[in-house]
């Protein structure tokens, strides 16, 4: 065990991380109540600005994605910096009932795992490291990301990384709900919006013409039948369908959206194709297929054996947690993609993600925060070339 992580560890304030902790969750349902559907993350932007000037990050700043920056000067500012990352939107409409309410030690709310806590966090970074006045060993950004979930893409991430490659060596990025896990290999997805097209017609005149709905049905069962490797694991899942103009209408249009996932790039591509002729089998003179691809998440790893990955699993080990290595799509994706060293933490626990019954359990968040900072420390100072 590193001696220079214990001994971060065992000097935090533990006073102002209490703290830290119990402002993180006020803060997180501040957040969660501001509607951040994925492209539509303006207002909850524009909050989080005004949370970074209060803590006096400088820098602080909007791009057009709705990223928001915000600098802290460390000690060595010749180093390079350290980026500590969490996604602004959530897959909730913008009408959802976003109120909140808590049962015993969980709190529940549309989004507040998936991931106001993990902004909430970001944040509570920052005001432990003002209220205790420790100076970390190199510059740190804290960046608020946008376009993470659905068919974002991980657009705000894509931006904010390009801006600051240059001077950021080193990513943490926080996921609400991941506490225990530490996500060091980013996985590759590619989805595609698949649409039909036929003549269409009356259904009881023209029975027997072909239908866009009819195609896309028979196109879908035949990518249920597909059987994808589990080593690498590799995954589909049909998200959503829609066309067609009444039920008595033979449909001349209709469309899915098709999710493709995999450990690797190679088996993606192959589950790709495989999909590609399904769609060319069931196409005819009278119903065409048109494909394209509304999202390509790049893949990468970080070595199980790096610093950083060791340091997050050690810092769980420290608070009594048999941290596990993990796989999946995060911001920490790009990152990864470009060679930069990234994991993926967590807060705290809880479950529902994505439903309108999430939830967060409280008890963990303190740890979860304790984790997060001690990794903070030693990463800036590996930076720095101090430890």
């Amino acid at each position: 065990m590193s001696e220079s992580v214990s001994q971060i560890f065992a000097d935090l304030d533990l006073r102002a991380l209490a703290s830290a902790s119990s402002w993180a969750v006020e803060q997180s349902l501040q957040i969660q109540r501001i509607p951040a559907p994925t492209f539509q993350e303006g207002e909850r932007a524009a909050y989080v600005a005004e949370q970074m000037k209060a803590l006096d990050l400088e820098q602080v700043e909007i791009d057009d994605m709705y990223n928001v920056y915000g600098l802290l000067r460390g000690a060595n500012q010749d180093a390079m910096h350290l980026m500590i990352s969490a996604h602004l939107d959530t897959v909730f409409p913008i009408q959802t009932d976003l109120s909140n309410r808590r049962e015993y030690e969980s709190i529940y709310g549309p989004g507040l795992g998936d991931n106001s806590l993990g902004v909430a966090s970001l944040l509570a970074v920052a005001q432990y490291l003002r209220d205790t006045r420790a100076l970390p060993a190199c510059n740190i950004w804290f960046v608020a990301t946008t376009r993470e979930e659905g068919l974002g893409d991980l657009g705000g991430m894509k931006v904010a990384f390009e801006r600051l490659r240059g001077c950021v060596s080193r990513v943490i990025n926080l996921e609400g709900l991941a506490y225990g896990y530490v996500y060091n290999c980013g996985i590759a997805v590619r989805r595609l919006e698949i649409s039909a097209h036929a003549d269409g017609g009356h259904s009881w005149l023209h029975f027997g013409r072909s239908s866009a709905i009819h195609g896309l049905i028979e196109l879908g069962a035949r990518i249920c039948s597909m059987h994808p490797p589990a080593n690498p694991r590799t995954t589909y899942n049909i998200g959503m369908i829609a066309g067609g103009s009444s039920i008595n209408t033979v449909a001349a249009e209709a469309r899915m959206w098709l999710d493709l996932r995999s450990e690797s790039r190679i088996a993606l591509e192959e589950l790709e194709q495989k999909v590609r002729a399904h769609i060319a089998a069931v196409r005819s003179a009278t119903l065409r297929f048109d494909v394209e691809i509304v999202g390509d998440r790049p893949a990468g790893t970080v070595a199980a054996s790096h610093e950083l990955v060791q340091d997050s699993l050690t810092i769980l080990r420290l608070l009594g947690v048999h941290g596990a290595l993990e796989a999946g799509s995060t911001d920490a994706n790009v990152p990864l993609a470009a060679g930069c060293p990234a994991v993926t933490i967590g807060v705290t626990t809880g479950g529902n993600a994505h439903r309108l019954d999430e939830y967060i359990d409280l008890a963990p968040v303190m740890d979860g925060l304790k984790q997060l900072i001690t990794l903070t420390f030693i990463s800036a100072e590996r930076i720095a070339g101090v430890s």
